[in-house]
C-alpha cells in the first residue's frame, strides 16, 4: 500500500491579500482582486483589467528583510513569501534533521527584469544592465526560494504552462513515496509582465471586462500575479511529530491529449483523462466528490472544453463547482498552487466560493456553477483542475482527515 501524503501548511500571496487569512477573508466577502492596471508599466493601462498583488517590488523587499539593491525578481519574490508562510504555518523551522525538497512551479520566470534589460538593449546593443537578465531563466526563482527557506536536499522547477504547480505538487508526493524525502515544499509562482500581457492579447483571448468564467457571454481570461505553497509531509514523518494535518492528497492525475498548442480539445479528452486518473488513484467514485474547483479560465474553448469532460465524467450527478479565477485571475504557472491552497479552504471552513461575474448559462452545458456563497457545506472531498498549453492537463484530490490512524 502507497505511503499516505498530507498537507500540513499552506502559503498564499494574490491579489486577494498578502497571506493565507487574508486571502480567505476577501473570498468570504465575495471580493475579487481583479481591477485597473496599477503597477505594471504598459500601453494597455486602462484597456485590461488584471488582478495585481498590491505591493510594488519596494515593499516585497521589506516584507522579506531584505535590501533594496537586489536582483531579485518579482517572481521570485512572490515565491518567497508564499514559501515563507507555508513553512511557518506547517511548523517547520529547522531543515537540517529531516530530509526537504522544493518542488517550485513558473512559467514568466524571470521576464520582469529581462523586459527592463530589453528595452534599452534593442535601441542600442551597449545598453542594459547584464545584472538585469541573468535572472530570466525559470529555475532562478527555485534557486532563490531555496537559499531563502534553507532547503537543499531536493530541488528542481517544473513549467508545463497553467497545470505548473499541480504538477509539482504531485511530483513532491511522488518523491515522498519513492523515499527520496520525507516531506516536500510544492507549489508555484509567476508575475504579470508586459511579455504575458501582450502575449494573451495577440492570442485575442483577453477580457476587457472582468472574466465571467462558464457564462455564455464569456469573453476571455483575466491574468493574474500570486504564489502558493503547500508543505507535503509522509505518514511516517507526520506521526513521528504527532503534527495536525489540514488535509490528505489521494489523488493526482495527468494526462496531455496533445491537440493543440494553445486550445483545449473540443471533446475534453485529457481534462477527462486527468480527472478519470486522480479518481482511480483515490479509491473514490465520482459520487464522492463534493465539489470541483474548476479550472474554469472564462475563455470560450477551455470552459466548454472543461464542462463537456465533467458532464461525461460525473453524468448527471455534478457536483457543485465554481472558478475561483473570478476573484484572483488566472495567476497562470501559480494557478494549480493558488487554486489548491483555495480548496484546502474551503474543506476546513465548509464554505464554497461562488464563481463571480455569472449571468448566463452556457447553451451547449447542462451544468452551471455555483453563484452564491454557501456556507455550512459539507464538504469532505475536493477535485481541483489545472489544464495547460499543449495538452498538460493535471487534476488533484483533497480529502478531509478525521484522525491518524
Amino acid at each position: 500500500m502507497a505511503q499516505r501524503i498530507y498537507i500540513t501548511g499552506t502559503g498564499l500571496i494574490s491579489a486577494l491579500g498578502n497571506n493565507t487569512e487574508e486571502n480567505l477573508t476577501a473570498l468570504l466577502e465575495e471580493r475579487s482582486g481583479i481591477g485597473q492596471i496599477t503597477l505594471l508599466n504598459t500601453i494597455h493601462k486602462g484597456k485590461f483589467p488584471i488582478a495585481e498583488v498590491r505591493l510594488s517590488n519596494e515593499e516585497l523587499l521589506d516584507r522579506l528583510g531584505l535590501p533594496k539593491k537586489t536582483n531579485l525578481t518579482r517572481t521570485a519574490m512572490l515565491g518567497m513569501i508564499a514559501a515563507r508562510e507555508a513553512l511557518d504555518s506547517a511548523g517547520i523551522r529547522d531543515m537540517k534533521n529531516v530530509r526537504t525538497g522544493l518542488i517550485s512551479a513558473t512559467t514568466v520566470g524571470g521576464m520582469d527584469r529581462s523586459e527592463l534589460f530589453y528595452e534599452k538593449f534593442l535601441t542600442d546593443n551597449k545598453k542594459g544592465r547584464l545584472r538585469d537578465v541573468v535572472n530570466h531563466d525559470c529555475g532562478d526563482s527555485t534557486e532563490r526560494i531555496a537559499d531563502y527557506t534553507g532547503i537543499h536536499e531536493f530541488i528542481t522547477t517544473i513549467s508545463t504552462a497553467c497545470s505548473s504547480s499541480l504538477n509539482s505538487i504531485a511530483f513532491g508526493a511522488e518523491l515522498i513515496r519513492a523515499g527520496l524525502v520525507d516531506r516536500v515544499l510544492a507549489g508555484g509562482t509567476d508575475s504579470v509582465t508586459k511579455f504575458t500581457l501582450n502575449g494573451f492579447n495577440t492570442l485575442m483571448i483577453l477580457d476587457k471586462n472582468n472574466c465571467r468564467p462558464f457564462d455564455e457571454t464569456r469573453a476571455g481570461l483575466t491574468l493574474g500575479e500570486g504564489a502558493a505553497y503547500v508543505v507535503l509531509e509522509s505518514e511516517q514523518q507526520v506521526k513521528k511529530e504527532n503534527k495536525p494535518v489540514l488535509c490528505e492528497l489521494t489523488g493526482y492525475g495527468n494526462a496531455n491529449d496533445a491537440y493543440h498548442q494553445t486550445a483545449s480539445s473540443p471533446e475534453g479528452i485529457g481534462a477527462f483523462m486527468a480527472m478519470q486518473k486522480a479518481l482511480q488513484m483515490s479509491g473514490l467514485k465520482p459520487g464522492g466528490i463534493d465539489y470541483i474547483n474548476v479550472h474554469g479560465t472564462g475563455t470560450s474553448n477551455n470552459d466548454l472544453s472543461e464542462g463537456i469532460a465533467i458532464e461525461r465524467l460525473f453524468g448527471d450527478d455534478v457536483p457543485a463547482f465554481s472558478s475561483t479565477k473570478s476573484y484572483t485571475g488566472h495567476t497562470l504557472g501559480a494557478a494549480g498552487a493558488v487554486e489548491t491552497v483555495i480548496s484546502i479552504l474551503s474543506m476546513r471552513n465548509h464554505v464554497i466560493f461562488p464563481n463571480l461575474n455569472f449571468s448566463t448559462p452556457m447553451k451547449e452545458l447542462k451544468i452551471v456553477p455555483v453563484t452564491m456563497l454557501r456556507q455550512d457545506a459539507e464538504i469532505r472531498n475536493v477535485l481541483t483542475n489545472s489544464f495547460g498549453f499543449g495538452g498538460n492537463n493535471s487534476t488533484l484530490i483533497l480529502s478531509m482527515v478525521d484522525s491518524l490512524q
